[in-house]
């Protein structure tokens, strides 16, 4: 989030190498000089039914794509998932960036809903969305049958998963015509704009 009256930035650091070590040795007021994004923003059009499916430090960008898709007035079903109960963060920013929520954990006994529109589910995410889909979560606000847009953002071993099920197990809940958008976890190189490590 920002506030621009007071100057405030505020940024989620990932635990991915020397750079981020860095921060753990900043103490208040020392100055911070941030570059970025130099990437294309995501589009965020009105009028939609997206779906947002976020594998753990996905989710760290997810809600802040969902929040600018309900403030253009499109709905959002968000699938956010998570190895472990520890693993769950931005609860309250994730359930205002989606119109529903469901809770994935791959541990027993998952998550709790806190909104009666929300749902959880044990397992993986590929999974809840076909359970989903099924209706063996029961009834559901916003079906698949709806969404205009898919955006899924986690590791690579997710990514590849929700991709072929999109193509195989779960092709049967979405519209042949939606789109879908995929973006896999891993650290830009500096300074090289749209290169990541992954493909170096």
């Amino acid at each position: 989030w920002i506030d621009r009256d007071e100057g405030l930035l505020s940024t989620i650091v990932l635990e991915m190498g020397g750079s981020s070590d860095l921060c753990t040795l900043l103490q208040p007021g020392e100055p911070v000089i941030l570059m970025g994004p130099t990437g294309t923003p995501t589009e965020t059009p009105s009028g939609e039914t997206v779906l947002l499916v976020g594998g753990g430090l996905g989710n760290a960008v997810l809600f802040s794509i969902g929040a600018a898709f309900r403030a253009e007035g499109s709905r959002v079903l968000y699938f956010a998932g998570y190895k472990t109960i520890e693993d769950r963060y931005k609860i309250a920013d994730i359930e205002r960036a989606a119109d529903s929520v469901v809770w994935c954990c791959d541990e027993a006994p998952g998550f709790q809903p806190g909104r009666p529109q929300d749902l959880a589910f044990v397992g993986n995410i590929v999974q809840a969305i076909e359970a989903y889909g099924s209706g063996a979560l029961g009834p559901v606000e916003i079906p698949l049958a709806a969404v205009d847009r898919i955006i899924a953002i986690g590791s690579d071993g997710m990514m590849n998963a929700v991709a072929e099920a999109r193509r195989a197990r779960l092709k049967h809940f979405f519209r042949p015509d939606h789109r879908a958008i995929a973006s896999i976890n891993s650290p830009m190189q500096c300074m090289m704009k749209e290169i990541c490590a992954q493909c170096l």
